[in-house]
């Protein structure tokens, strides 16, 4: 019983303690200018205090709702939503900005933070060639969120062309397209193992129809061929085989034919 009490009482005291030291921060803004809070707010930023930062941009907001710093404020919340790994608060910080200042001089920023939300767990350009042992392959995993930051960035080059965000734009999304396109080829994978041939072929035949100038077309064109080999389909075997010899003529696949599912040749760090 005396123990519930003082652990009721200690609770009790921490609760009162937090709620004084917010009152007293609270108090201690009380005559900041917007310039003051943007200050803090990016020092935040720069020490990795995400949170923090929005905290500071939501009460700069709040208290100084009009003008350029608190534009600024806005889409300084979404890069830092983004910067916590919090991908769905930056992805509708940065649509309400777009909403609220659809002209405004660095609204491209904001589709660019889109992008990057949902750039499937925040990996890098780099962070997807230089993956460890265990990091699972981008392309194993749902497409949705692939497809949904390829849709962002797209909507970015496409409204502006000139951006200085769009080169990485454009880099970012020839390697979603590609992840996009391996997606189905690890599903014509498992058809091949499950013997499940026609179901193979036809997720093949999506990538190349779909996907064709992505390096996945080059193995999707290969469990065509064997799919259709073991389905007798002569003619559509054959089809897939000319187009592979035009375009991959030297091919790891026709030279050693290695079962479906293997490595291909460029997979040279795993």
């Amino acid at each position: 019983m005396l123990r519930s009490v003082a652990l009721i009482l200690m609770l009790w005291w921490l609760s009162a303690c937090n709620l004084l030291t917010g009152r007293e921060v609270a108090e201690s803004q009380e005559d900041w200018s917007a310039n003051k809070f943007y200050s803090e707010a990016n020092q935040k930023l720069t020490e990795g205090n995400f949170s923090g930062a929005v905290k500071l941009y939501e009460t700069l907001e709040s208290r100084y709702p009009y003008g350029r710093i608190a534009q600024q404020a806005q889409l300084e919340t979404a890069y830092a939503h983004y910067k916590n790994d919090e991908p769905a608060s930056a992805i509708a910080a940065a649509d309400r900005f777009i909403k609220l200042h659809p002209h405004h001089a660095n609204v491209d920023y904001a589709y660019y933070i889109k992008g990057l939300a949902s750039f499937n767990d925040n990996w890098g350009l780099m962070g997807f060639l230089m993956k460890g042992p265990f990091q699972q392959d981008m392309s194993e995993r749902d497409s949705k969120m692939s497809k949904e930051s390829f849709e962002n960035f797209k909507e970015l080059i496409t409204r502006f062309p000139d951006s200085k965000y769009a080169a990485d734009s454009r880099l970012r999304m020839a390697y979603l397209i590609n992840s996009i396109a391996m997606n189905d080829i690890h599903a014509a994978r498992y058809y091949m193992k499950r013997k499940a041939y026609i179901a193979a072929a036809n997720r093949a035949q999506d990538v190349v129809k779909e996907y064709p100038p992505t390096p996945a077309t080059e193995e999707a064109l290969y469990i065509m061929i064997k799919a259709y080999e073991v389905l007798e389909m002569q003619d559509l075997r054959d089809d897939a085989e000319r187009v592979m010899r035009i375009n991959f003529p030297e091919s790891h696949f026709l030279r050693e034919l290695p079962e479906v599912g293997a490595l291909p040749w460029w997979v040279f760090w795993r």
